[in-house]
Formats: structure tokens, sequence, C-alpha cells
């Protein structure tokens, strides 16, 4: 069986996916085999040189006329065209794999949970994180009790590339068309990582207080005299509480110094903790009892999660690699006829905590979920 891929949006996750789908039949021979049948975009230039370079038989300009002809569906637009496109695949039978933030509200991520639970097939949320080797070696260590009983949940997503207040404006910049900011941007990574990492011993969050900051009010648009106005935040933080009374602290910036992609977590329990960067994502920091420090585990061997398909211990892998791993477990569910996790319905339920940050922030006052 072979599966033809519809994909839209051909930049930046376009190129991670469509270099996704060209690894796995070299590393993960067992995985469903692929043709990259269709490049969904509307510049008709760009397009073509896009599916040339990533290898798609054609392209085409209107979604509607592909979504029942594909076998698998990849909404990688920006976020303002998540829903629309994402609820007619699935309406129409078509397995659909959509980026993160499911969608720039919580009424429309609502409508696109209630449309991938209606649908008999799978509906995947990126979150490509959860496929880190080391996250997964994590959560083997936090469900196996090695952590004991969790207190405290950080997680912190840093990057730089707004500093400079003369960085021209995108859509990333405009409330209508990306929801929110560093807050949905970033960090829609970060609070799926508490859930998936302390879902099953800390249960849901429940309770949040939010700060929203916006550093720059306006930005140039580029290749003309105009600026733009900034309306989604450059940064936020927050305080959460789990079901279990687990204490947690989130933060995401797209203007701090010095920070590329500096996306930490570190969870500390009674019995021992972890700290994980994904600048150097082959690493976990762990302590278990008795032990008097941190030691640095590189997680490389071949039993750890998704090693074995890639190169001998120490031979690290990189951020690309997460994708691979990503697609491998939705199209193995797409051909299995099997679950999907992360689903539609973990992209739901990081939207709702996302929302909740926001009302708090305008509220001035903790909101409960």
């Amino acid at each position: 069986m072979t599966l033809d891929i519809g994909m839209l949006g051909y930049r930046f996750m376009g190129k991670a996916h469509a270099n996704a789908l060209d690894r796995l039949p070299m590393f993960f021979p067992e995985a469903p085999a692929v043709n990259k049948d269709v490049l969904v975009g509307r510049d008709e230039d760009a397009l073509a040189d896009a599916a040339d370079q990533f290898g798609f038989d054609r392209t085409a300009t209107d979604w509607e006329a592909v979504i029942d002809e594909v076998d698998v569906f990849y909404n990688l637009g920006p976020n303002h065209v998540h829903a629309e496109p994402s609820i007619a695949a699935l309406e129409a039978g078509t397995p659909t794999f959509c980026e993160k933030p499911l969608a720039p509200t919580l009424d429309t991520a609502e409508e696109m949970a209630e449309a991938a639970a209606d649908a008999d097939v799978p509906a995947g949320a990126a979150f490509n994180y959860r496929f880190v080797p080391a996250i997964q070696y994590a959560k083997g260590l936090i469900d196996d009790g090695e952590l004991g009983e969790i207190h405290h949940f950080r997680g912190q997503y840093l990057q730089d590339w707004l500093v400079d207040p003369d960085a021209p404006w995108s859509w990333r910049n405009d409330a209508e068309m990306a929801g929110s900011g560093a807050l949905g941007d970033l960090g829609s990574h970060t609070v799926d990582l508490a859930r998936f990492l302390l879902g099953d011993t800390a249960g849901e969050i429940t309770d949040v207080s939010g700060h929203l900051r916006t550093f720059t009010e306006e930005r140039p648009v580029e290749g003309s005299d105009e600026t733009r106005p900034v309306t989604v935040d450059d940064a936020y933080s927050a305080q959460i509480a789990f079901d279990s009374g687990v204490m947690g602290t989130l933060e995401a910036s797209r203007v701090a110094n010095g920070h590329k992609n500096a996306h930490t977590i570190e969870i500390e329990g009674s019995k021992g903790a972890i700290k994980f960067d994904l600048e150097r994502l082959n690493e976990l920091q762990v302590l278990t009892e008795g032990d008097r420090g941190f030691q640095q585990v590189l997680v490389t061997d071949a039993d750890d999660p998704y090693v074995d398909h890639w190169w001998p211990p120490g031979h690290v892998i990189g951020w690309e690699h997460t994708f691979v791993h990503e697609n491998y477990e939705f199209l193995s569910a797409v051909a299995d006829g099997g679950e999907q996790e992360p689903s539609f319905a973990d992209g739901l339920a990081a939207q709702q905590v996302l929302d909740a940050i926001e009302r708090s922030d305008e509220r001035g006052e903790w909101i409960s979920l």
C-alpha cells in the first residue's frame, strides 16, 4: 500500500516534513510507503519551484480540489488557514495532520477537534518535540516512578529573532492570522510537553495565571516604507497548577537576546529530577535517589527510543529527525487504522491552556479550566 500525500504549505514546515518523508524508507523501512503527490499553495511560480525541490509530482492552488484525491492531507499553512481545509479533509474521510497551534482561537480549535472526533480517520497535531528520544526517555523515568511524587514543572522556550525592532513584520505578528505570538508559537509546545510528560502522573492543568507583553508595537513591512502594528505578544509567562497539586511555571519569548531555540524542561520530584535543553537534544540531565548531583545521560543507545533506526551510540541525531519520528507514528496510524497521539484532542487541550493564559492576563486573575 502506497499513501498519496497532499501537502498544503511549502516553506519552513513544508521543507521539514518533505525531508522527513524522504528519510522514512531509508531508516524506517517498516513505515508505510508514501508518494509525494501534490503540493498546494497560492503562488504558482514559488509553488512549482518548491515542488521540484521537494519532489512532488504536481501542484495545485485550490486545496478543495485535492482533499478527497489524496490518502493523507498535511496542513502546514499559517495558523489562520488551519481550520477550514482540515475540517473539510476530515469530513471527506481523509486522514489529516495539522501544524501547531491547532488554531488561532479556542472556538476554532473546538470546531476542529469536533470534526476529528466525528471522523473515522486519524487526525494528528504537530507537536514534534514529543518524539525527541531524550523526552521519551524522561517520560519513561517519570512513569516508572524514578522521580517519586512530582513537585515542580518548569518550561521555558526562548528565541531572539525579534529582538531587533526593525525586524520585518510577518503574519506571525498579526492576531487575526496567528492568534497569539510567543504564547501560541512557542508556548503550545511547552504546554503539550507538560501534558505529555506529567499527564499520567499529575493529571491535567487545572488553573493558570498569565502575563503577556509586547515590546515592539509596530514593525516595518519588508520592501516598503510602511509599518504595521504588532497585535500579538512578544513574550509571556504563566504559573500553572496541575490536578495533583504540582506547581508549574511557563515562559516563552521571541525577544530573549542570546537564545536561538532554547526550549528547556525541568521536573523535580521527591526522589529525583530531570533537566532537558532542546539545544542539546541528545542529552538528559538526570538525578535519581541517592545521587549527589545530576548525571549527564547521552540518549543515543540502541535501546533508547527510536535510536536503533539511526547510528551507533554517541553518533547524535538532530532537530530534523524529530519530524521523521513524528511522521512514522502518524503514517503508521493511518496505515494500521490506529489511534494517533498527539491528536486534535491534544491540540485542543493545549489551546484551552493558552486561551486561559490570555484571559488571565486580560483580567489580572487566576483562571480555572
